[in-house]
């Protein structure tokens, strides 16, 4: 069993711990409903150390990472970041991904802390016949994310840089709570806006107490995966193990935009003839209309009760105040306004299928 950086700081703050993905991790601090709305309102500090980060450099670095990653990285410059994924050789997903250019020959990639031993072993596998300089960062990286409306206003304090001078998707270099040599990005998995940051880990305790410290005038609270997961789902991003994973068709899952088959990635002419042909399932989001929440696993049918899909995630969600789900539906019942069933226990509650995301 790992642990972050921050464990103890967690255990003092009385968090509810579990395992997730190899880590124990904080679930929840003061309720999942009220995390949620700090900071969807406010702001709310994430413990991601669990995320694992590989930097890969030298001259090869740009052709390794154009073939392994499913976006046009020519795209990227430095002080840029893209999502990516990487593909596999039967058209599934290894994983998605940030990468995020650090110069015109390094790159740091952050990765699912599920499949930190998996990514790196494909990485690998692939850099054979490139020979870039891959390294493994992710047990000397601490990572916290400091998201809400009032998260760059609130840290803008302990930073030298004008943290509201960075457009979305960037990041600098920089000193943060008086430490030096801070990764600071405005990316995240909340849709609330916000920073990441990414240090050394022997720094953790003095930027936590930092950033508590500059929140505290603008309500900032700890936050647990357990709202980092109905954040994003009210968002309709997708989470590696639900939505994608090694068999799932990343044009199923709506990634299609951050697929460029021109680029010939690895198996680029797989995902070439699904873009051109469709897919027989596509990934949806729906809103119930009555009482119930829908959860992972939980099959999908029409009106008549046959069976088309099955939920890959669900929650209330505490915005909306309803059950809201993701899930796969056959291609004829994935247009905005059908109506499908979720079949929760023994009964078939009504849903709506809704244009992503669910909240505006």
């Amino acid at each position: 069993m790992k642990t972050t950086p921050f464990f103890e700081i967690h255990n003092q703050l009385g968090a509810k711990m579990a395992l997730f993905g190899g880590y124990q991790m904080p679930i929840q601090y003061s309720g999942v409903k009220q995390e949620h709305l700090r900071v969807r309102e406010k702001l709310g500090v994430f413990d991601v150390s669990h995320m694992g980060e590989f930097i890969v450099e030298g001259p090869k670095a740009f052709t390794l990472l154009q073939f392994i990653c499913s976006n046009d990285l020519s795209k990227l410059k430095p002080g840029k970041a893209q999502y990516n994924y990487m593909p596999n050789e039967k058209g599934g997903v290894v994983d998605d991904l940030i990468v995020y250019q650090l110069n015109t020959q390094k790159y740091l990639l952050v990765v699912n802390a599920s499949n930190i031993d998996k990514d790196w072993d494909h990485i690998q596998k692939q850099n054979q016949k490139f020979n870039a300089i891959v390294t493994n960062q992710s047990e000397n990286t601490a990572l916290l994310a400091i998201q809400g409306p009032k998260a760059l206003t609130a840290m803008q304090k302990l930073c030298d840089m004008d943290l509201h001078s960075l457009s979305n998707y960037s990041h600098q270099t920089t000193s943060f709570g008086g430490i030096k040599n801070v990764l600071v990005a405005t990316t995240g998995y909340t849709g609330a806006g916000g920073i990441e940051i990414y240090f050394d880990v022997q720094h953790a305790v003095s930027i936590w107490k930092a950033i508590i410290e500059a929140g505290n005038d603008f309500g900032i609270l700890p936050i647990g995966l357990a709202a980092r997961d109905t954040l994003r789902l009210e968002m309709g991003y997708c989470l590696y193990g639900n939505e994608i994973d090694d068999q799932s068709s990343p044009i199923s899952a709506g990634l299609g935009w951050v697929t460029k088959p021109n680029t010939h990635f690895l198996k680029a002419q797989l995902h070439q003839s699904s873009i051109e042909r469709g897919t027989v399932e596509k990934l949806v989001g729906f809103e119930i209309n009555e009482r119930g929440i829908p959860r992972s696993g939980y099959l999908l049918f029409d009106t008549d009760k046959n069976p088309i899909g099955r939920v890959t995630s669900g929650t209330q969600s505490p915005v909306l105040n309803k059950g809201i789900g993701l899930g796969y539906v056959k291609t004829a019942f994935c247009q905005p306004g059908q109506t499908v069933w979720v079949q929760i226990r023994d009964k078939y509650v009504s849903a709506t299928v809704v244009k992503l995301p669910f909240i505006k």
